[in-house]
């Protein structure tokens, strides 16, 4: 019988589908094994994947490197972080349910529950409404699962997770007015188009508090275009500052509730333990709910290195080197990003972009004389409006949520024999 790679057990197992032919050092440094095989390679219309050249991990036309193009899955290389507004081709995909085609005339968004005038809009009606561009910087919760030790199942996620854009579309609070939310309205989910799956179905909810956020959106535009389908076309949820699968793709329904949804993707995935939880497994002195943990909610303060690239070598200590990277916060903001260039003795401030908005990422620079040929180790740390930094270690998760750690590259300065 055919074997049929589902949803759930691409979460749990999807570093140990790919034969050993296409490990490299960087790949088992970075990235462990990599992509499942598809039975839908191609759906989405993107041109047929390659071998990147030297790493060959496996990548799309537009350099994106491919994990999965049965539940579409791409990660942004650090060398495409070098612009503010990351361009649509460059960023991240993660789809968690097989793509839809969705015939935009026939597409629908019902308004359900605790609501006293329950409605049902197209796209034409949807777009009425007054328009709110939100430039956020989307990161999927096991952005740096790489990282982890021991390793972890799942996406091996490095540093490209995620992206800073531009959206744009009416806001959903505007929607819960028109739809008279109900005094009992206490959270409100999301559910997008489906394909038929023995999965559960990919819902999720958010705090009504954060539904009536004016830059909670319900998405029509992406970078000044209409959303692709990879990334959720006709319309998806936009919750800014939260983790990419609180913002759910090609949405159908909104449904308000009386309390959190109760669904496998918020009572079983997405949640960070309440306490310490060892590789080895789980601590039987703690209660069953407490290691099931939070829902997650809103990104950490990091920072990231775009350049120089880890490994790199640079040929001479008389060489000025630009150290640059991005940093975001979530719902908080970047106050400043530090720079270590002998990893963690000392510290100095890097320079802070000037583009900046609530929750997008901010770009940063450094500028560094190397004060002699030798290995370096270079660092970087953001801290966040509230004072909170990131740590030199993030603590181990049995799913690999949310790596802050301080990002580190390792670097030579001279010819290859210092090593």
């Amino acid at each position: 019988m055919a074997y049929r790679l589902t949803r759930r057990s691409f979460l749990a197992n999807g570093t140990q589908w790919v034969g050993a032919s296409v490990l490299t050092e960087l790949a088992q440094e970075a990235f462990g094994t990599l992509r499942p095989t598809s039975a839908h390679a191609g759906q989405s219309g993107a041109a047929s994947t390659q071998i990147l050249s030297g790493s060959r991990l496996s990548t799309d036309a537009h350099g994106m490197i491919v994990y999965s193009e049965e539940y579409i899955t791409r990660e942004m290389p650090v060398s495409f972080f070098d612009s503010w507004i990351t361009p649509t081709e460059h960023f991240f995909v993660r789809n968690n349910e097989h793509m839809p085609q969705i015939e935009p005339s026939e597409w629908k968004l019902s308004i359900t529950g605790e609501v006293g005038r329950p409605m049902t809009l197209n796209m034409e009606e949807l777009l009425k409404f007054e328009l709110r561009s939100v430039t956020n910087a989307l990161e999927c919760a096991g952005n740096g699962r790489a990282f982890f030790q021991p390793r972890i199942g799942g996406v091996p996620w490095s540093r490209g997770g995620v992206g800073n854009a531009v959206f744009r579309g009416p806001s959903l609070r505007a929607l819960l007015r028109l739809a008279e939310a109900k005094e009992t309205a206490r959270h409100v989910a999301f559910r997008g188009t489906a394909l038929q799956s023995s999965d559960p179905a990919f819902m999720r909810s958010i705090p009504l508090d954060k539904a009536l956020d004016p830059d909670t959106i319900v998405a029509t535009e992406m970078n000044g275009a209409p959303l692709t389908e990879e990334h959720g076309y006709p319309a998806r949820a936009l919750v800014p500052g939260w983790i990419g699968s609180a913002s759910i793709k090609w949405l159908t329904e909104i449904r308000v509730l009386q309390k959190q949804l109760e669904s496998y993707y918020m009572d079983s995935a997405y949640r960070l333990p309440a306490h310490s939880v060892e590789a080895a497994g789980t601590d039987a002195s703690i209660p069953a709910e407490a290691q099931r943990g939070a829902v997650i909610t809103s990104l950490p303060i990091k920072s990231i290195i775009a350049a120089p690239a880890d490994g790199s070598t640079i040929s001479s200590a008389a060489i000025p080197v630009r150290v640059f990277g991005a940093a975001w916060g979530g719902t908080t903001t970047v106050a400043r990003v530090e720079v270590s260039t002998n990893d963690g003795k000392s510290w100095q401030s890097a320079a802070l972009g000037s583009q900046q908005t609530r929750y997008a990422w901010r770009l940063w620079n450094f500028d560094w004389n190397p004060p002699t040929e030798g290995n370096y180790v270079i660092l970087s740390r953001a801290t966040d409006d509230r004072g909170r930094s990131q740590p030199l270690k993030t603590q181990w998760n049995p799913s690999g949520y949310l790596w802050n750690a301080v990002d580190r590259v390792r670097v030579t300065v001279g010819s290859p024999a210092v090593r």
